[in-house]
């Protein structure tokens, strides 16, 4: 059985789940991302990371301004995904996590419970904490929250920064979601 995922995510630590996915041979049927937003001095139309890999590999790219737009909600349906893997992107209202049977699987950048919200590798690092990690978990009604998937920590080195603690969790994470994926894939098959 081919699991149909939609993935959704918008910076650059995302592209790194994306494309595990991807070589996977998963078959992502739908790639979320922010709108292009006007940048720099000429304000070129700027991409987002995510964007950029999805075109590169041909992948069906959405760029909704608004979640709850009926004709986006009408577009993300027809796709018919199993699963959504949702990656550095922003807060889903129901309608859209709830979407499909497998339900909205979320990749945060802490260990729940610690740092939820924003910026938690950042705060990581700020806190001087010995180590942190990625939970993968089930969409929720609270933000950050819900039934925990899979949880790996890694150890903060005193030289790390944050973008050196943002290059190991990209890398964890990916294959965490993959992984997580195949739990999926099997548990279809059973």
């Amino acid at each position: 059985a081919s699991l149909r995922i939609v993935f959704m995510g918008t910076p650059e630590f995302a592209v790194a789940s994306l494309d595990a996915l991807v070589k996977a041979g998963y078959n992502i049927v739908g790639v979320i991302t922010a709108p292009d937003k006007p940048a720099g001095r000429g304000m070129k139309m700027n991409e987002s990371a995510v964007k950029k890999y999805a075109v590169d590999h041909n992948l069906k790219v959405l760029q909704p301004e608004k979640l709850k737009n009926p004709e986006f909600l009408e577009v993300l349906k027809a796709l018919h995904a199993d699963l959504q893997v949702v990656v550095a992107f922003r807060m889903l209202p129901e309608v859209v996590w709830n979407m499909p049977r497998l339900g909205s699987v979320n990749l945060h950048g802490s260990l729940l419970p610690q740092y939820r919200g924003a910026a938690p590798i950042n705060w990581a690092v700020i806190n001087g904490e010995k180590e942190t990690g990625v939970t993968t978990f089930k969409l929720k009604h609270e933000i950050d929250t819900g039934d925990i998937l899979l949880q790996e920590s890694f150890p903060i080195s005193e030289t790390d920064n944050a973008g050196d603690v943002h290059a190991k969790m990209k890398e964890i994470g990916a294959l965490d979601v993959r992984n997580q994926c195949s739990g999926f894939l099997y548990a279809l098959s059973v």
